[in-house]
């Protein structure tokens, strides 16, 4: 029985130096962009983002959860924004705060997650004329710390995070073609 308790213990102390590893490997940033082109101008889709009251139309966290607590302070809009919301566990809870803009080409925005894990990122969108469309980037980049790093073991999270970006961009699209 002894052995087998040691056998136990000798395997999960691999197994967990091998996570710890594998996490010492991952970058220690973090870096999440997708992009599309919307047939629309840039002057219809910046006010969307400019605007934090704006974004119940197209986020894709915005319905995760129907309760939902949101607190908008600062600026109505643009530089000085803020906007902080408590949720269930698909939300956790958090504030944006924009730091610039540049209408009607670019929004950069602090980003920081509070539960249900701590974060500290930039997301900036970019709006960039192509003729009679535009292109639209939406980037989040951050430092990935070592918590950050284990679950990329696990979870591959720019494609976690990615799909949540693809559809809030197919949801500006959308608004924004009609």
């Amino acid at each position: 029985m002894f052995e087998l308790i040691v056998i136990i213990a000798v395997v999960l102390a691999v197994a967990i130096a091998v996570v710890l590893i594998l996490a010492a490997t991952k970058p220690d940033t973090l870096r999440v962009q997708r992009a599309i082109t919307v047939k629309a101008p840039a002057e219809k889709i910046f006010p969307l983002i400019n605007d934090f009251h704006q974004w119940r139309s197209w986020s894709p966290y915005e319905d995760r959860d129907p309760a939902l607590k949101r607190t908008y302070s600062g600026a109505e809009s643009g530089k000085g924004a803020v906007y902080a919301w408590d949720g269930n566990n698909n939300v956790g809870s958090g504030r944006m705060e924009i730091l610039e803009t540049s209408v009607p080409s670019k929004i950069r925005i602090k980003l920081d997650f509070f539960k249900p894990f701590e974060g500290h990122n930039t997301a900036e969108f970019t709006m960039l004329p192509q003729g009679d469309a535009t292109h639209v980037t939406w980037l989040m980049q951050g430092p990935a710390v070592f918590m950050s790093r284990v679950m990329q073991v696990f979870i591959n999270l720019d494609n976690m995070i990615g799909k949540d970006f693809e559809v809030g961009l197919a949801n500006l699209k959308k608004l924004t073609e009609k």
